[in-house]
């Protein structure tokens, strides 16, 4: 009788199938890489909207990559997961020698090596733009997006294992769409004050001026990285409280 390889190697083999589906999915390369080069190239080389002090190309580059994490962390793991729940893949999953923390640590894991395909790309084109990072302020910003990543991943685990993955599907794009203009694309400094305050203390705002903040100033984003804490801690929390492995 063999026995089941050992937990890192059932993390790593779970890792590389989540990543293999994640890079194969038409649907998921259009929101995870597309959408946010697409993004970056229309800031890049336009004048709209305001994006505030600094080279217009640097606070693209700065929010497109924002956007890629948004979009592969928070609205592809929540429909992921959503509709996995709902067929039955979570449970039955769950009962394998993977176990339920091997299973939700792969997917983690396949999101940063996503994350790494998209900072290549999304980099690449930046580059092509113009856009030239110091090495200090590259390094935080790596930071910043790994935190954000995990901070998302928490809040997509939420949604999908409390709601009903129609409603996965729907909450997840809307909440892509609202963010967009919360601190992703554009920095909380240059909204209304009346929204732009209360969107720096979203995961979305601290987020997208942390990365700024790295990539233009190359500033340590102390405040945004205690706010994505704060985020993170209570998302897991909440995970490991409500989750639901059914429904």
């Amino acid at each position: 009788m063999s026995l089941p390889a050992p937990p890192r190697s059932r993390v790593l083999a779970q890792a590389a199938f989540e990543t293999r589906l994640l890079l194969s999915n038409g649907e998921q390369l259009l929101v995870s890489v597309v959408l946010p080069a697409l993004a970056l190239a229309a800031l890049a080389l336009t004048s709209v909207p305001d994006l505030g002090a600094g080279r217009r190309v640097d606070l693209a580059t700065a929010g497109a990559l924002t956007l890629a994490v948004v979009s592969t962390a928070f609205t592809g793991q929540a429909i992921a997961t959503g509709f996995d729940r709902r067929s039955g893949v979570l449970r039955l999953l769950g009962t394998t020698p993977l176990g339920r923390g091997g299973l939700l640590a792969g997917r983690s894991v396949a999101v940063l090596v996503v994350l790494g395909v998209q900072v290549v790309v999304l980099g690449g084109l930046g580059a092509a733009l113009g856009w030239r990072p110091g090495a200090a302020g590259l390094a935080l910003a790596l930071v910043t997006l790994v935190l954000g990543s995990a901070c998302f991943v928490s809040l997509a685990l939420l949604l999908a294992g409390t709601v009903r993955a129609e409603a996965v599907l729907a909450l997840a794009n809307l909440v892509w769409v609202v963010l967009l203009g919360l601190g992703v694309l554009v920095p909380t400094a240059v909204l209304p004050e009346a929204v732009g305050t209360p969107a720096a203390l979203l995961p979305s705002g601290a987020l997208g001026d942390a990365v700024r903040g790295t990539l233009v100033d190359g500033s340590w984003p102390w405040r945004e990285w205690g706010v994505l804490s704060v985020w993170l801690a209570g998302g897991a929390a909440a995970v490991a409280r409500w989750f639901r492995w059914e429904g």
